[in-house]
């Protein structure tokens, strides 16, 4: 059987405060186990939700020609 891990474990594999933690398991945004009152969780289960969380843009998403060589211009990226 896997390690679970505790509340303190997953605020420093995931970087958040640990109120935030405890507002995710309230809510059911991230996977947990409670035990009693305790609340664990799998370290698998956590890279696979994060992996799923992660955004990989727009498809499909062109700006017309002229509104791209605006935005362009206003960052300095065309050379006058």
């Amino acid at each position: 059987m896997e390690k679970l891990l505790t509340v303190p474990q997953v605020c420093a594999f995931l970087q958040v405060k640990r109120g935030l933690i405890y507002k995710w398991v309230h809510y059911g945004f991230v996977p947990h186990i409670k035990l009693g009152r305790s609340v664990r969780f799998k370290q698998s289960d956590l890279e696979k939700w994060v992996n799923e969380k992660v955004k990989k843009g727009r498809k499909g998403y062109k700006l017309p020609p002229q509104k791209l060589l605006a935005r362009e211009s206003s960052l300095n990226l065309v050379p006058k």
